[in-house]
């Protein structure tokens, strides 16, 4: 949709329209601190203004979508205080949006914006919400602040997806201040004075799964409710307000309500695996998938304890928090569809049961196909489709799980690998090889990664079932986790046995033979070309398209943070330029040899730590929850 501005508009011409609240239910009370919320869709509300607010970074692209210009925004003295809320811009209406969520798997009531603002909607592809704005009725406990380390790590998520090519909510600002809060950031009991910051989130709608959730009557298990239990009338006037505004070709097509919530209801479905597709396929884990963290859109939304998966690992947990891995990088296609079932059951009668059925059954094998696509692409299998591709790929992630390949690193470097060419296959593949093994973990790094996970006291009942009942020990050990944990230890055992030279020469082993068998599978891609170099060309041209060099890992961002902590804002401005373009070989800023001189950005060996490397030895004590 045309702004119908131009994008050197002023912030106070902001065309809003806001027209969220003028079809859904407002709470208009004033009264102060947390309540149950019953009735309604949003809340207005009152941002409270931060000390002293200042610009850390802007996004050009998503102020762009705004109509904004950012060399405009930045040099506005009232840009930061329009942009983190502290002043309401002209023709904004704040408010915060209702919504309840199953949170690890359990319905937890009513949750809502508790440290959200909803600026307004403007006449733009994009809605506004200022993230860290203040108290709102559904702030609980909180103080509705968010802190300078989290939102360094929202903003800068934001725009990396956006430069992914997954679809997401933007960030379009972020903003600090001089106002404090107290934090205890690794859950231990110390608390430090943190900046209060704001980012200013962007996307066309923020309504989630749980906002349909608010209708939930009492949940047998967590004896919780909804804050408007059985107001089916506002439940279809929600469905009536996404589906006119969000997906009009569904509303034109569809005269009856149900057929017409029906296929609505399959398109999120759709649009959910395709977006869990794209985030396995770039090593993304969520964190906190609830209920209340999925976008009714197919958006990546909510930006916490996320984490790009360094070395290979499909129990990979970012979320310290999770100590049961419900949200790990493995669970997450099943955790999507398992939300999609709580957003059929909160939509209810509105749909048509059997068919609402039927799409769920239908997620799983449209993912599979989503993610399977996804990694042809990755390995340039682009010319033709092969039932065998599929186990391509899992011998392949099964290697690199084995070795401890760093899974960004390792399929941005497969592109080296060409159509097989008479008298230059065994040099290139040499090469090729030799990289990855410099992308593989060390000996002591896989048995770190190999110790079992569970309570000891778990483990040693175990042991002594195998011992003393191994009927039902056979029975224990099927059971998914108690297998997983036997064959880590197992794993484990083998490791202990040998030494480094000895796994690297396997490890070598291994790769070996899984390229072996991807060069022909790239031999029969190009079987019958005439002109193996365009091919060629062209294949590589995607696979670099596909594979990122550069994706935000907690290392990374978590220098930017220990910068800006410390008043050096460029470090973030400087990723945001990087990660803004993740497919280019090396960004001008990467050039920069002012880079090399950071003390930050060296390793316990002083060595210069770029941007597309492995991460140091001290970033696993990164704790992100």
């Amino acid at each position: 949709m045309d702004s119908g501005i131009s994008a050197s508009c002023t912030l106070e011409y902001l065309p809003f329209n806001n027209v969220v609240l003028k079809k859904l239910p407002l709470d208009t009370s004033e009264e102060p601190g947390s309540r149950t919320v019953s009735g309604a869709c949003f809340s207005q509300v009152q941002p409270q203004p931060l000390i002293n607010p200042t610009f850390v970074a802007v996004s050009g692209s998503a102020l762009a979508l705004l109509g904004l210009n950012a060399e405009e925004v930045l040099h506005d003295p009232l840009g930061p205080e329009y942009l983190s809320g502290s002043k309401v811009l002209p023709g904004a209406e704040p408010a915060a949006h209702c919504y309840s969520g199953h949170q690890f798997g359990v319905f937890a009531g009513q949750l809502g914006d508790g440290a959200v603002c909803y600026l307004g909607e403007v006449e733009a592809p994009g809605g506004q919400l200022v993230k860290g704005a203040g108290v709102t009725p559904y702030s609980r406990e909180s103080d509705g602040r968010k802190v300078l380390r989290s939102s360094i790590r929202e903003f800068l998520c934001s725009e990396a997806m956006a430069g992914l090519g997954i679809p997401t909510t933007r960030a379009a600002s972020l903003v600090t201040s001089d106002l404090c809060v107290s934090r205890d950031p690794l859950n231990q009991g110390q608390r430090r004075p943190e900046r209060c910051s704001v980012v200013l989130r962007i996307a066309p709608s923020f309504i989630r799964f749980g906002s349909f959730e608010i209708f939930h009557s009492r949940d047998e298990f967590s004896g919780r409710r909804g804050p408007s239990p059985g107001r089916h009338d506002i439940r279809a006037q929600l469905l009536d307000y996404v589906i006119d505004t969000f997906y009009p070709d569904i509303q034109r097509n569809h005269g009856d309500c149900k057929d017409r919530n029906t296929a609505f209801f399959k398109e999120v479905t759709v649009r959910t695996a395709r977006l869990v597709a794209l985030w396995q396929s770039v090593g993304f884990c969520h964190g906190v998938l609830n209920t209340d963290n999925m976008s009714i859109l197919g958006l990546t939304v909510d930006y916490g304890p996320f984490g790009f998966m360094d070395r290979y690992d499909p129990e990979y947990v970012c979320n310290a928090s999770d100590r049961r891995g419900r949200y790990s990088y493995r669970a997450q296609p099943s955790v999507c569809h398992w939300n999609l079932a709580r957003l059929a059951e909160a939509l209810g009668s509105e749909l048509h049961a059997s068919e609402a059925a039927a799409i769920l059954d239908e997620f799983m094998p449209l993912y599979k196909t989503f993610y399977l696509a996804n990694m042809r692409r990755k390995l340039g299998l682009v010319m033709r489709k092969e039932p065998e591709d599929h186990e391509l790929v899992s011998e392949l992630l099964r290697l690199m799980h084995n070795t401890g390949a760093d899974f960004t690193n390792t399929f941005r470097m497969l592109s080296g690998l060409s159509c097989p060419v008479e008298g230059e296959e065994a040099v290139v593949v040499s090469l090729v090889v030799d990289r990855i093994l410099q992308q593989c973990a060390s000996l002591e790094e896989l048995k770190v990664a190999n110790m079992p996970t569970m309570e000891p006291c778990d483990l040693a009942m175990v042991f002594s079932m195998a011992q003393t009942n191994p009927a039902m020990f056979s029975l224990v050990a099927d059971q998914p986790e108690v297998a997983h944990q036997l064959e880590k230890m197992g794993w484990l055992k083998e490791l202990l046995s040998t030494n480094q030279d000895e796994l690297r020469a396997k490890q070598r082993e291994d790769w070996l033979r899984w390229v072996s068998q991807y060069r022909k599978r790239l031999a029969r891609e190009c079987d019958g070309a005439s002109d193996l170099g365009t091919i060629q060309q062209e294949r590589v041209h995607i696979m670099d398209r596909t594979n990122p060099r550069v994706v935000l890992r907690n290392y990374i961002a978590q220098n930017a943070i220990l910068a800006a902590e410390n008043g050096d804002f460029s470090e973030v401005r400087r990723l945001l330029k990087v990660l803004e373009n993740p497919y280019s070989t090396q960004t001008e800023v990467e050039k920069d040899p002012e880079m090399r001189t950071k003390e930050g950005w060296r390793d316990e060996n002083q060595t210069y730590i770029p941007y597309d490397s492995m991460p140091p030895a001290w970033a696993c004590k990164i704790c992100v929850t």
